[in-house]
């Protein structure tokens, strides 16, 4: 969590130590990504405080620890929308992915492939979903939002199905933009605009700067030349500004799910009256996601709106969360408080920043490992075991 942070800012990069956790990953990535894209994947909205509970939360929910039980044989094995995964994590979408590391949709979405876990591609991603298919072997889930212009998302759906891809994740909480006031200071753009402090900052981040140059992604594929009017940034940048839709409603969610009809995942569900609601559409699954605190900066934390959700829904449909998970033992403590599976964002990106493929491949097996540990320590070999028997006590989330 942000205020764990040690004083230097890249204060392992100059030592033989190796890396152990998704800390350390972070720190490589702020020393390798450019300012403006390091910031982007690392920061909230306006204060950053429901950012920082996101991960600060987690640490008020305790553990019990048992001895002397067989700890052998263990498995991580769970399922996903009913899709068979080698441990209940999935890829996060997340935008401009491909600007953390060259190419970073492909890279991730093979990390993924390879650690048998799902890998959900943005609509505002750098590499365009007929990228990622042409690249990989196996089917990915695509994230859409919701823009006023509905031909083109009609058309980002049937690319989806042309493409493969087994599962639509749904975003609804991004219907305005949140307040994020480091973008606006860095000027985020794609390609990022070549004024001097850019200039500056990409020259002192070489390995970058040279991938970035052999590749020719760079920009919104999945926008630019499928969007009417959309042909270079200048009219990509106006577009986007005016497209994400206000008038959003559960009427447009059906309408989705009928022209998708395949598995519907709907993001960015925080009170249990819309979860009700979202079960009411006929999805097959939710997550409890407050946008990684990316837009309404003052909501509680994913993990603390967990457990209300899961008990207004049952088992209507399934209740995934994403937020603030930075180790395994997160992912265990979201289970025990009812998530049937859960996604990480930020985690990957540090991951891919650090080191590309390998680096999200490196993140994966740090949170399957911290997963594992923590599992057995808690005196269970089976993660689809995981319950509340699990916690000391109902955790204080101060809401």
């Amino acid at each position: 969590m942000p205020s764990s942070r040690p004083p230097s800012r890249w204060a392992n990069l100059f030592t033989d130590r190796p890396v152990t956790c998704i800390e350390d990953l972070r720190q490589l990535a702020e020393w390798r990504v450019p300012r403006m894209f390091y910031d982007y994947a690392d920061s909230g909205s306006y204060t950053e405080s429901t950012y920082r509970a996101n991960e600060s939360d987690f640490g008020r929910i305790k553990l019990r620890q048992r001895v002397a039980v067989d700890m052998t044989n263990r498995t991580l094995a769970s399922t996903m929308v009913g899709q068979p995964v080698a441990m209940p994590v999935a890829l996060a979408p997340t935008g401009l992915t491909g600007m953390q590391h060259a190419d970073g949709e492909i890279l991730a979405a093979r990390a993924a492939a390879k650690a048998g876990v799902p890998f959900t591609l943005s609509t505002m991603s750098i590499c365009s979903i007929e990228d990622v298919a042409e690249n990989t072997d196996k089917p990915f889930w695509f994230q859409l939002y919701v823009m006023r212009d509905r031909a083109f998302i009609d058309k980002l759906i049937d690319r989806a199905k042309a493409a493969g891809c087994s599962a639509l994740v749904l975003t609804l909480d991004l219907q305005i933009l949140g307040q994020r006031h480091k973008d606006i200071k860095n000027g985020l753009s794609t390609p990022p605009k070549l004024t001097i402090g850019n200039i500056l900052d990409m020259a002192t981040k070489p390995r970058w700067s040279i991938n970035m140059l052999r590749t020719h992604r760079r920009t919104f594929r999945n926008i630019v030349g499928h969007a009417t009017g959309v042909s270079n940034l200048s009219s990509l940048s106006s577009w986007t500004a005016e497209q994400f839709d206000p008038t959003l409603n559960w009427d447009d969610v059906r309408r989705i799910r009928d022209r998708w009809g395949g598995k519907l995942i709907l993001k960015g569900i925080l009170d249990p009256e819309d979860a009700v609601m979202a079960a009411e559409t006929g999805a097959d699954a939710l997550i409890v996601s407050n946008h990684g605190g990316r837009q309404l900066d003052g909501a509680i934390s994913s993990i603390a709106a967990l457990p209300a959700i899961v008990e207004a829904v049952g088992d209507r449909i399934e209740v995934l969360m994403d937020g603030g998970i930075r180790s395994g033992q997160d992912v265990v403590k979201a289970l025990a408080l009812g998530a049937k599976g859960t996604f990480i964002g930020r985690a990957f990106l540090y991951g891919l920043g650090a080191g590309g493929e390998a680096g999200v491949a490196q993140c994966l097996e740090i949170i399957r490992k911290e997963m594992d540990v923590t599992m057995a320590m808690c005196g269970l070999r089976d993660i689809k075991d995981v319950t509340s028997n699990i916690l000391a006590g109902k955790p204080n989330f101060g809401v």
